[in-house]
């Protein structure tokens, strides 16, 4: 114990010895030079006003206001909104101004006016409103093209429209049979209809053409092959394919021919055992000219019967009537394709038979049958709205010139150039007198297209008005146009935005034009 008290002392200079050294280190390091860059006046000022951001920043988000604060206004507490959307619009216009606050502005002044709590407020009452406006709702077409698929293709007929608003508010019939009281089908709806406009034994149908395309493969050649031409390996929209709806039907696909020519003799070759179906796709949205050969219905009907084997065509847009007495090209009719002895024909009911959204399949009764009573079919099955749609359409058409007057598409393919051209300059006139000096207003040459995979070599003359503005974004005006109750979808071309009338239903004439006059100057007060 004596020896370690007198090793202390020892121990007690060793550190302070060890500390002074320290000490007279750091003080000559102190002295050298340190090479650090010059601080320049732009530095200066950089560093001012970052800290004067990040003070305004610092500032404004303690003045954000608490979500109760927001909700605290008659505007959003006199909503009839559920409560919990008008919660969370006060919170997400919060959210907004912090995220403004942090990362989208630089200028102090704009960094303070975005935790103010009106233009809060207003952000979130303009959210709630945009939570409250349906999803799907109505749009203008001015785009030209009759059957835009983004647009929904074929709009109805009024009386479609109307049958479809008498079952919708009540019950039906729909698989009620009135006669017996018992349980009817669905399909009887419209069966003796189809049957009687195409001269077919029987048909059914599902909820589109790819689902008919789809169920008559399977029902009739599942395990088997399906013989089909190169040349008609089409490609639908949304990348479906014939190829990949076939194996998704459990059928083998077998190619004949050559992309331009197929004879009757690829599909004679080709035939085996395993052949269960010769298949015949209608090339309704694309064309093939020049050096090319196909081989017709009643050839492969020829054929198929010779060997008992079934032939399906899928028609695609299918046409119920020919329309080339209009100046339309000719088109092979459900009626013609059923005449030449095809087993089973498909087509769409939204497109050239301008009805809703429908797989139409019709042929010999045997084979609709067997359709019929696939398991597939109950998966496909379209519901009491579409079918009461279809009915009233298909009605239409008993009556020829019934038809040519009420269906919308075929009032707009047949729409002459004098009609059209007169519409569209009292249009460009009118859309002069409200815009005055702010755009420049022009009648030009336009012609539309049928779109929707159906006649896609058509081209239907006619004119449209263009809008021309000096000092307003084309983009910026085809969007705010997007945004309008109705919406409003146009073209931009050449520096214009083309508004194409064919497609635009007189009564929304005066609804575009006021559309048009509130993207263009939206601060103008209306002119009723």
């Amino acid at each position: 114990m004596q020896q370690t008290d007198q090793l202390l002392p020892f121990w007690a200079l060793v550190i302070l010895f060890t500390n002074v050294l320290i000490l007279i280190f750091s003080h000559e390091t102190s002295k050298l030079p340190v090479n650090r860059p010059q601080a320049t006046a732009l530095d200066t000022v950089y560093a001012y006003n970052e800290n004067k951001n990040m003070d305004a920043k610092q500032q404004a988000l303690k003045q954000l206001p608490s979500v109760d604060l927001v909700l605290d206004c008659s505007a959003l507490s006199a909503s009839s909104a559920p409560h919990c959307l008008v919660l969370e619009a006060a919170r997400e216009a919060i959210a907004q101004a912090r995220t403004t606050i942090l990362h989208g502005a630089t200028d102090p002044d704009v960094i303070g006016a975005a935790s103010e709590l009106s233009a809060i407020r207003v952000d979130a009452l303009n959210r709630l409103r945009a939570k409250l406006t349906p999803s799907l709702r109505v749009v203008i077409n001015a785009t030209g093209t009759l059957l835009h698929t983004n647009l929904g293709r074929a709009p109805l007929c009024q009386a479609a429209i109307d049958n479809i608003a008498s079952i919708a508010h009540a019950y039906s019939n729909l698989e009620l049979d009135l006669e017996t009281g018992k349980r009817g089908h669905r399909y009887t709806h419209v069966d003796e209809l189809l049957c009687r406009l195409t001269g077919a034994e029987a048909a059914a149908v599902v909820n589109n053409n790819a689902g008919a395309v789809l169920l008559a493969l399977t029902a009739l050649a599942r395990g088997r092959e399906a013989i089909v031409s190169r040349g008609e390996l089409v490609e639908i929209g949304g990348a479906f394919r014939i190829p990949d709806v076939m194996e998704a039907g459990g059928v083998a696909l077998c190619e004949v021919g050559t992309t331009n020519k197929t004879h009757l003799s690829d599909y004679t070759q080709a035939l085996r055992e395993q052949t269960g179906l010769l298949l015949k796709v209608h090339t309704s949205n694309y064309r093939i000219i020049g050096f090319t050969q196909s081989v017709s219905a009643a050839e492969l009907v020829e054929l198929g019967r010779k060997h008992e084997i079934p032939v399906m065509e899928d028609l695609g847009s299918g046409m119920l009537f020919d329309l080339s007495e209009f100046g339309l090209p000719q088109e092979p009719t459900v009626s013609e394709q059923v005449a030449a002895g095809i087993d089973v024909i498909t087509f769409s009911g939204d497109k050239l038979l301008g009805g809703p959204q429908a797989g139409l399949i019709v042929g010999k009764k045997w084979a609709i049958d067997k359709i019929r009573n696939h398991p597939l079919a109950r998966a496909l099955r379209m519901d009491k709205l579409t079918l009461a749609a279809l009915e009233t359409t298909l009605h239409q058409y008993l009556d020829r010139r019934k038809a040519l007057d009420n269906i919308p598409v075929l009032q707009m393919l047949n729409m002459s150039e004098t009609e059209l051209a007169q519409r569209t300059a009292a249009f460009a006139q009118k859309l002069k007198e409200e815009l005055g000096s702010s755009a420049c207003v022009d009648v030009i040459a336009e012609s539309s297209c049928v779109g929707g995979g159906a006649l896609p070599a058509t081209v239907l003359p006619g004119c449209a008005v263009a809008i021309h503005l000096p000092q307003q974004s084309l983009a910026t005006l085809a969007l705010t146009l997007r945004q309008q109750q109705p919406a409003v979808v146009g073209r931009i071309h050449d520096d214009a935005l083309i508004l194409n009338l064919r497609t635009v239903f007189p009564q929304q004439q005066q609804q575009l034009i006021h559309a048009v006059r509130q993207a263009v100057n939206p601060a103008k007060t209306p002119q009723e």
